[in-house]
């Protein structure tokens, strides 16, 4: 299967058959080779990476799209957000005739608030297998957006055309937002089971390391083990839970380690050496911020109520 790095937006277009934009730095591109909209199309196979940034509605009917190691999770009225760089593979698609994307470079965003701001919109950093699943009602507001961006590019040109061009897709960007936060809330799949999934693998991360030099799991490294990016695992869990993946490891290690401090006799050190912790003092600081004491004062003081309680025994 053949790889591509499309460094342009005319590059891309040309590589897919379609006219290049007016614009380098920005184009729309919407797909309908027949007159019957759910005719499968089929996509060839390829691997590539583009220099910027794509924003893809489209109904994926079978075929594989990957991102990395995991498969794309395909329903109908899906978007996909590809940031510049992420590598995607295509092998056997078949979409329907009706689709829309939207293309541009960052530099086309300078001088605007959108230039900093899309940084924050972190579904272009998710693997393609966590794609927006849309509703039919969420999926033609959008299509509403794309079908006024695509007007506005392609007519004539004023001072204003990019300003309402960006405009519309900051828009865009946030109804996208709003519906993934709803796709974390309401899709079983991921929402019944990625917390106890979550736990799991940090507990067998540890439990693994533990037989080797220990080392603390990281967010990265449970993202990993449940095939997803740090990025929506993180997210996800904030959703779910209030809390982000980081301070549930926090959480975590801090639940151990008060065990630890009061199921044996070593050394505070020790502890946060097991616990993979490298440097102790930022053990203690640690759990200094979340408790409210440091270990030392935590284990006397939990001593301290023992023996009063079974004094009154």
């Amino acid at each position: 299967m053949s790889k591509k790095t499309f460094h342009s937006i005319r590059e891309y277009a040309t590589d897919r058959g379609k006219p290049a934009p007016n614009n380098p730095l920005f184009g729309v591109v919407r797909n309908c080779h027949s007159q019957d909209t759910d005719t499968a199309v089929p996509l060839e196979g390829q691997t590539f990476s583009c220099d910027f940034y794509i924003i893809s509605l489209k109904h994926i009917i079978s075929g594989e799209i990957a991102y990395g190691r995991t498969r794309y999770d395909y329903q109908n009225g899906a978007m996909i957000f590809l940031a510049p760089g992420q590598e995607v593979r295509i092998h056997g698609v078949n979409v329907k005739a009706d689709s829309r994307m939207i293309m541009f470079h960052k530099a086309y965003l300078l001088d605007h608030p959108l230039y900093e701001k899309i940084e924050r919109y972190h579904f272009f950093n998710y693997a393609v297998n966590e794609a927006l699943h849309l509703s039919e009602a969420e999926e033609a507001q959008l299509i509403s957006i794309f079908d006024a961006i695509e007007t506005e590019s392609q007519g004539n040109h004023d001072h204003f055309t990019r300003d309402i061009i960006l405009s519309q897709l900051d828009t865009l960007l946030r109804y996208s937002e709003r519906y993934y936060r709803r796709q974390f809330m309401t899709r079983q799949d991921f929402r019944s089971a990625l917390f106890d999934r979550f736990i799991q693998a940090f507990d067998t991360l540890l439990d693994l390391q533990s037989n080797h030099i220990a080392r603390l799991p990281t967010v990265e490294d449970i993202a990993l083990q449940l095939h997803v990016t740090p990025r929506y695992l993180s997210d996800a869990l904030k959703i779910e839970t209030g809390k982000t993946a980081k301070e549930w490891i926090h959480l975590q290690l801090l639940d151990k380690a008060k065990n630890m401090l009061l199921g044996s006799n070593d050394s505070v050190a020790n502890i946060a050496y097991q616990l993979g912790f490298e440097y102790p003092q930022y053990f203690a600081r640690l759990f200094k911020k979340k408790i409210g004491i440091t270990p030392s004062e935590f284990r006397n003081v939990e001593k301290y109520h023992t023996e009063i309680h079974e004094r009154a025994q």
